[in-house]
């Protein structure tokens, strides 16, 4: 463009906001003292703040007081000790893989960054090169960037699988299944290893195993996104059992992981993604290329958070008391979607409410419909999402009665 003649961007469409931060920034301009945000992606606690796990106070403090380190460049693939506990939490301490040298791990930007470079990866590479045609599943619904990753990677085709029963409000399994029977041999499979965002719902073992039947004999390959572990039930292994069960049936699979969460690193992105091949040698050549990839993505991943995390479960006495905190949280996620369950069946609310209790996790699917939540935002300033998700962290002793005699009201009078 000719100096003068108008702005290089000018072609540049205005983007709509991500929904869940212009939801966060809503609820702060409120000035109404009864409002209570139920949109907010983090942990709160009881009294609705942020919670600076006590374990990771005490790790920061060690880090600052060693004088042995500095800030010198981590290796391109990350931390060595942070990417081989991550992946060793992940599989299990007594994981085959991972005793027969079949497994690597990436230091990632978080569990985001952990799924873009799986992706870079996968277009390229996987089942031979230029995949842009390989289908990629999704659940519906899912997290809202998980379509975007797979795009902005170059995947052309982006497909949904049958994931939510509205109408029970649980897992359509069968028609989960029948999806996974359709799909064409080698296609990708975006997985939530638990806690599944939004709907808070996951399969069952013994679907999970059927899940893995399938996708086994029709050759599709498995990339779980494992954004929640010890955070949804309050056990690592329990929360890990899918990904576990898979490695266990031979599969070569993906897994990022997350530990903001789990290890409340909001803003510290840290993340790995744990690789499973074959064997030894095929890690390496995977681990080559995704090398390749993060030297042109972020370079280098940044260091606190990864030697936070490291820190943490290489101590015996540390990873005890990470797990104590992590309980913690989990505990009063589950309390909390008791007591709103109760709360809704006490005032005789239309409709069951069974699934608040049955789904896991930090995010449960109402079941409320975009009039009824518009009606809890304007009229009662309580802040969600407009597919009915709500995180349960938002919920606390002060405001559960309040909420509960809102959704009453709302699912009462609006239809």
């Amino acid at each position: 463009m000719a100096p003068g003649s108008g702005s290089v961007f000018a072609a540049v469409p205005q983007a709509l906001p991500v929904a869940v931060f212009q939801l966060t920034a809503d609820f702060r301009a409120d000035t109404d003292p009864r409002k209570v945000n139920l949109g907010v992606g983090a942990y709160r606690t009881d009294e609705g703040q942020p919670w600076v796990l006590p374990v990771v106070r005490k790790v920061e403090m060690m880090i600052t007081k060693d004088t042995s380190l500095n800030h010198e460049y981590l290796p391109i693939l990350g931390l060595p000790e942070f990417r081989a506990n991550s992946s060793r939490i992940a599989l299990g301490e007594d994981s085959p893989a991972i005793k027969e040298n079949r497994v690597g791990g990436v230091q990632s930007l978080g569990g985001t960054g952990a799924l873009r470079i799986g992706a870079e990866f996968l277009r390229r590479w996987y089942n031979g090169t230029n995949n842009t045609a390989t289908p990629v599943y999704i659940s519906s619904p899912s997290w809202e960037n998980h379509n975007s990753v797979f795009t902005d990677a170059g995947f052309k085709d982006i497909r949904s699988y049958r994931y939510w029963d509205a109408a029970n409000r649980g897992l359509d399994i069968q028609g989960f299944l029948e999806d996974l029977e359709k799909a064409p041999e080698f296609s990708i499979f975006i997985l939530h290893a638990c806690a599944h965002n939004p709907t808070g719902t996951d399969p069952t073992q013994e679907q999970w195993k059927q899940i893995a039947a399938v996708m086994k004999r029709r050759y599709l390959f498995p990339f779980f996104d494992s954004a929640y572990q010890g955070f949804a039930s309050g056990s690592l292994d329990k929360d890990a059992w899918a990904v576990r069960y898979f490695v266990s049936e031979g599969f070569e699979l993906f897994c990022a992981q997350s530990f903001s969460k789990n290890f409340g690193l909001y803003n510290e992105r840290v993340g790995n993604l744990t690789v499973v091949a074959k064997d030894g040698e095929n890690v390496q050549r995977v681990l080559s290329q995704m090398e390749k990839i993060v030297r042109t993505t972020w370079s280098n991943p940044p260091s606190q958070g990864a030697r936070i995390v490291a820190t943490t479960l290489t101590s015996p006495e540390l990873f005890a008391e990470w797990k104590e905190n992590v309980k913690t949280m989990a505990d009063r996620v589950l309390l909390m979607r008791a007591e709103l369950r109760s709360r809704l069946e006490a005032l005789h609310t239309p409709g069951t409410w069974n699934h608040i209790t049955e789904q896991i996790g930090m995010f449960s699917f109402t079941g409320l419909n975009p009039k009824q939540v518009l009606f809890l935002i304007k009229e009662k300033h309580i802040y969600l999402m407009a597919s009915g998700r709500i995180n349960m962290c938002g919920l606390t002793t002060k405001n559960l009665d309040y909420v509960a005699a809102s959704i009453h009201e709302a699912v009462t009078k609006i239809q």
